[in-house]
């Protein structure tokens, strides 16, 4: 599948109405046990690259508050976070912090050992979530599982596996993550490996999710798909 099945996945669930009841009450669509090829940024409708690009540099800076979000905080961060503005999902801090084992420098070393290796992980969730989600006010229980990088043919391909995805902007939002970090990994494996002339290029990402689902808020993208699909 591709993200374009996907979106006609969502389409088709609209128009049969295949609802289902999330945890707050509220009409979702949802695709359990999703697999696809991710070849697009975005499954409905546009990027905001203003906001993706301060995204990127609060997860760059490692920092735990989104009150270090550059420019205004989204409802979102404000919603999840703690009394004090703190919160788990800082996915840079998550593969790049000493206090998280340093998961992108792990994968950088274990594939320079072995090319050919399936234990290049960097590990974003953890067992103690459970208990940890909800502290101090705190409603964030990290979305993403992990995600598994692999050299074939040259190319370095990664498979992304989240327990839970919104398809309106949290699709959209960690797929710009992920190709950032994918670019970072071929960058750091070619100095580490000397490969000027027959460098790893970027290939696949593989996205995997428990739930990947649309809320009843944002149908009005789907609505918006479909009126396209008949110009």
């Amino acid at each position: 599948m591709r993200v374009k099945d996907i979106r006609n996945y969502f389409i088709d669930a609209y128009h049969n109405k295949e609802y289902v009841t999330d945890k707050t009450g509220v009409k979702t669509l949802e695709l359990v046990g999703a697999s696809f090829l991710a070849d697009e940024p975005t499954i409905f409708g546009r990027l905001n690259v203003d906001y993706i690009q301060r995204e990127l540099k609060w997860y760059e800076s490692q920092s735990l508050s989104v009150h270090d979000i550059p420019g205004e905080v989204p409802q979102i961060w404000k919603d999840v976070s703690d009394h004090e503005g703190y919160i788990n999902s800082n996915y840079g801090y998550l593969i790049y912090s000493r206090k998280n084992y340093q998961q992108f420098d792990a994968v950088i070393e274990e594939l320079a050992l072995n090319p050919n290796s399936r234990r290049a992980v960097m590990i974003y969730n953890r067992p103690s979530m459970h208990e940890e989600y909800d502290n101090n006010g705190m409603n964030d229980f990290i979305c993403t599982n992990a995600v598994q990088y692999m050299i074939r043919n040259n190319r370095l391909h990664a498979v992304v596996q989240m327990r839970s995805n919104d398809v309106i902007f949290g699709y959209r939002n960690d797929y710009a993550w992920q190709r950032h970090v994918l670019d970072e990994v071929v960058k750091e494996y070619n100095i580490v490996m000397h490969n000027e002339n027959y460098p790893v290029t970027p290939g696949n990402i593989t996205w995997q999710v428990g739930s990947l689902h649309v809320y009843e808020r944002h149908f009005k993208f789907i609505e918006a798909e479909i009126e396209k699909n008949k110009a």
